[in-house]
């Protein structure tokens, strides 16, 4: 199986930037694709992007269109997201997923702990 830990949250200030890593160890070749997820407090767990391993095809959350930017390193196993113009409301726990790929968490068999964004107004 899959593990999977994220890294790069944190505290900024609305309009700032962060970058998060997720790095994957153990990967088989039922691995395809690695999410992004969030979950804020009190809110559903939400699909942010998806990259496939393979040809890096990606996917995005119509909020992430614009702002965020989801990337792969093969040599690194490591898959990152780019977030930009960060908001107040993009504060959540950051979740990276492993599975068939698609915005339905259902379809993630592995997940990571998460990783913390907090976007001060």
């Amino acid at each position: 199986q899959v593990q999977l830990v994220e890294s790069g949250g944190g505290l900024v200030q609305a309009g700032g930037s962060l970058r998060l890593s997720c790095v994957a160890s153990g990967r088989t070749f039922s691995s395809y694709a690695i999410g992004w997820f969030r979950q804020g407090s009190g809110k559903e767990r939400e699909f942010v992007a998806a990259i496939t391993w393979s040809v890096g095809d990606t996917y995005y959350a119509d909020f992430a269109k614009g702002r965020f930017a989801i990337s792969r390193d093969d040599a690194k196993n490591t898959v990152y997201l780019q977030m930009n113009s960060l908001k107040p409301e993009d504060t959540a726990l950051y979740y990276c997923a492993e599975g068939l790929g698609g915005s339905f968490s259902r379809s993630y068999d592995s997940w990571g702990q998460g990783t913390q964004v907090t976007v001060s107004s």
